[in-house]
């Protein structure tokens, strides 16, 4: 037997229950008028039969011992016990029976029934009850009687002999069980054949649900019967096309999980991915070769890897559930992570609860690296002498007497202009040197007040605002303390306002303003310049960056930091600017279209 058929026949005699309980408390109900009307009709019967005998002839005697009785009295009761069909009772104030119609003699004191003693209180009173005295279901009404003085002197009491109600329905219970069994049989009948008929829906529909649950769905349903529910209908075209979408979207999420480990296994980059214990479940090629793994799929992370510097990247990116990039130097490996291999590791949090780790090996940037940062200081150093003897080589012929050549003077200008811009050159070189010396712990920072070291940086360069007829306006509150390297600051103001003259139209305005916003300190320097094209925004901060590489040194092209000019710019502005907001643990930021002027932040924690 089906749940559903099951649900039907408990239905059905949860119906039936219902409904058999309705009739017996509406017979129940029924039983209760019908006494409740008799013991009224009794009650106005003894009324009216009281006021026939003389309410006062039944005063008088009920209050004397019994002897008096007249004769009209004495002729009424006779009547009614020969008449047989109610039974009178007189009963006194004490409760003793006077006279009854039916028991002569025998009779005990009815001061305990309920009809009595309602009367004999001044009320009227019904029961029903099976009598002592005669052994048959009675309905008693009692009236209270009343003495010449109105003071109650007795009971007058009256019954009759009447059928119960369960006695009148009897006859009809057994035809009314038979129709009831006959209806319980048909609507279970019924019941069945419709459960019938809806569990063969029901299990169609089920079928199509097991076969859209298989690994591919096939439409080989049974043909649908004549006469089957519209609902049933359109609920297996609903489930038919749902399995069809359903067997659609799985056919492509494995292709495209096929796709994903096809990149992931060809990626350069080792490739980790755990749950949120650090169990591995996820590892490419790549990174199987670099620890010497062969399966590491259930093992953890420290297991694997046995860096315990990994092992805490991950747990902070679950703990914080952020991304994090860092730089990590492998101290022991298996396979390929042999000791003092450098690592680009990128370790991001994954929506399931786990985390996805990317390492690249960056051992041969880092070498190049600082094969660089080495060629710059020493090239520096070596070039710093001969230039500084060139230059005062030129200065002294530009003090020698004035019968020289003009050609003369212009060839020593020219030695002395490229002499000055070879010493920036050198200066620009051994400052970004010393930056991005990490191990340089000679920088002493102290909290400072920003208002003095923009009015140095504004004063060095005024000279050059003046001969362009630039405009500096100085936003920087007096009150305004940060804990910086003032020279430094200065260093980086100086290199953004020398570009924002350079770069800006004769008789424009430049505004360099200092602020703090949500707890940093924020440098700012605009200028109405050329601006920079947006795809060259993210490498202008790089040394020797230059937006038109077509242009030589003295035709002013765009460069990363400061362009050369007629001033001799190096090309190392921004690259300084950038390292010296690094040494704050700051970053630099610059807003900029071409042709709309530029915007340099320096923002840092103040």
């Amino acid at each position: 037997m089906t749940i559903f058929r099951k649900n039907i026949i408990t239905l059905g005699l949860t119906g039936f229950g219902l409904s058999a309980i309705l009739v017996i408390l509406a017979l129940a109900l029924m039983n209760y008028q019908y006494n409740n009307t008799s013991g009224r009709i009794l009650l106005n019967t003894a009324k009216v039969l009281a006021a026939a005998m003389g309410e006062d002839r039944i005063g008088e005697y009920c209050s004397g011992t019994g002897q008096s009785m007249d004769t009209d009295l004495f002729t009424c009761l006779e009547a009614i016990r020969n008449k047989g069909a109610y039974r009178l009772s007189l009963v006194d104030i004490n409760g003793e029976v006077l006279w009854d119609s039916v028991v002569e003699k025998g009779l005990v004191n009815h001061n305990d029934r309920e009809e009595v003693q309602a009367a004999l209180e001044g009320r009227e009173g019904i029961s029903q009850r099976k009598s002592i005295s005669t052994g048959t279901l009675q309905f008693y009404a009692a009236l209270p009687v009343q003495g010449t003085d109105g003071k109650i002197t007795g009971a007058f009491r009256l019954s009759v002999t009447v059928p119960g109600f369960w006695q009148r329905v009897a006859p009809a219970a057994l035809p009314f069980l038979i129709c009831a069994a006959l209806f319980t049989l048909a609507a279970f009948a019924a019941i069945t054949v419709f459960s019938r008929s809806f569990a063969g829906s029901l299990k169609r529909v089920v079928n199509i649900a097991e076969t859209a649950a298989g690994e591919r769905y096939r439409d080989n349903s049974s043909p649908i019967p004549l006469g089957e529910a519209d609902e049933i209908l359109a609920l297996e075209t609903a489930l038919h096309q749902m399995a069809e979408k359903l067997n659609r979207r799985a056919e492509q999420a494995e292709m495209e999980g096929r796709q994903f480990l096809t990149i992931v296994n060809g990626m350069p980059e080792a490739v980790l991915a755990m749950d949120n214990n650090l169990i591995l479940y996820l590892v490419n090629p790549r990174a199987r070769s670099l620890f010497g793994l062969d399966d590491a799929k259930g093992i953890s992370l420290l297991e694997a890897t046995r860096s315990t510097e990994l092992e805490k990247a991950a747990r902070k990116v679950l703990a914080e559930n952020r991304s994090l990039e860092m730089e990590l130097s492998l101290r022991a490996g298996n396979g390929e992570a042999r000791t003092g291999q450098l690592f680009q590791v990128f370790a991001a949090p994954l929506s399931a609860s786990g985390v996805i780790m990317i390492m690249g090996n960056i051992t041969r940037l880092a070498r190049l690296e600082q094969v660089r940062k080495d060629f710059v200081a020493n090239v520096s150093h070596e070039l710093r002498t001969p230039i500084q003897l060139i230059k005062g080589f030129s200065e002294t012929l530009l003090d020698a007497p004035a019968d020289d050549s003009e050609q003369f003077r212009r060839c020593i200008e020219i030695i002395r202009k490229n002499a000055g811009t070879m010493e920036n050159l050198t200066n620009d070189l051994l400052v970004l040197a010393c930056l991005e010396d990490n191990e340089n712990s000679s920088f002493s920072i102290e909290e400072q007040q920003l208002a003095p070291l923009f009015a140095e940086a504004v004063l060095s360069v005024e000279p050059h605002a003046k001969s362009r007829e630039t405009q500096i306006m100085v936003n920087c509150p007096a009150e305004l303390t940060a804990v910086v390297h003032g020279t430094f600051i200065v260093q980086a103001l100086i290199n953004l306002l020398d570009n924002g003259i350079k770069y800006s139209p004769k008789k424009s305005r430049l505004w360099a303003s200092a602020c703090r916003d949500n707890g940093n300190v924020v440098l700012e320097v605009k200028d109405e310049g050329i601006g920079i094209p947006g795809e060259h925004l993210e490498r202008i901060f790089e040394r020797f960056y230059r937006v038109d590489r077509s242009h030589s040194r003295e035709t002013v092209p765009l460069s990363g930091g400061e362009p050369a000019t007629e001033n001799g710019g190096t090309g190392l502005g921004l690259s300084i600017v950038r390292h010296i907001a690094l040494l704050h643990k700051g970053t630099t930021e610059v807003e900029s279209h071409a042709g709309e002027g530029s915007v340099f932040r320096i923002r840092f924690a103040g």
